[in-house]
């Protein structure tokens, strides 16, 4: 089990503040914990900001800036939610392309809470099966997806796999589901020369 994710790296997209910190942290450790390589990727370089709810939680350091890679880098994605984390994502063009990226690649993404957001900006779920925080089912429906109200959804009608939860209650189901998928999603990148 320790070693399912070996090789494979693992993008987990974030705004330098809002993300909701448990979103981030435990996804991240399912990463490690299986042997794969998390790195946190953001709009700036430097720290970030988490949060517990609205209030402020830890900081962390960025490992790369969206506008220094793309989904060629990585094997896979995670968008953690908080409410301002991705609603600010979305509005950063340089994040958008590297979200959709993924998707042309046919690389898996796993997505939680209010994390949909910049799917939606991405126009990444028509016809996907998809779940989120509540509040997010109108836009994600807008969107074009199918809006469901389960723990994890795991959706493969499309280029690549999608996995999405509600919220933090869903995460120890999105951390084992997301573990699972990116093990299953053929060989690892190979990292270019530097």
């Amino acid at each position: 089990m320790a070693d399912k994710l070996t090789g494979r790296t693992v993008a987990f997209l974030v705004a330098p503040e809002g993300v909701e910190q448990v979103e981030l942290t435990e996804p991240w450790k399912a990463v490690e914990n299986a042997g794969g390589v998390p790195t946190l990727v953001s709009t700036d370089s430097g720290t970030l900001q988490g949060f517990n709810h609205l209030d402020k939680a830890d900081t962390f350091t960025v490992d790369t800036t969206v506008d220094a890679v793309t989904a060629a880098d990585f094997d896979a994605l995670v968008l953690p939610g908080g409410v301002a984390n991705p609603d600010y994502l979305r509005t950063v063009s340089d994040a958008v392309d590297f979200v959709k990226g993924f998707f042309e690649a046919g690389k898996p993404v796993a997505v939680i809470c209010h994390g949909p957001w910049t799917l939606v900006e991405a126009d990444v779920l028509r016809g996907r099966r998809i779940t989120s925080w509540p509040s997010v089912r109108t836009d994600i429906t807008n969107a074009g997806g199918n809006w469901v109200d389960e723990e994890v959804v795991t959706c493969t009608a499309g280029p690549n796999t999608l996995v999405s939860s509600r919220n933090p209650d869903d995460l120890p189901a999105f951390c084992e589901q997301l573990v699972g998928v990116i093990a299953e999603s053929g060989d690892p990148v190979v990292p270019s020369p530097s």
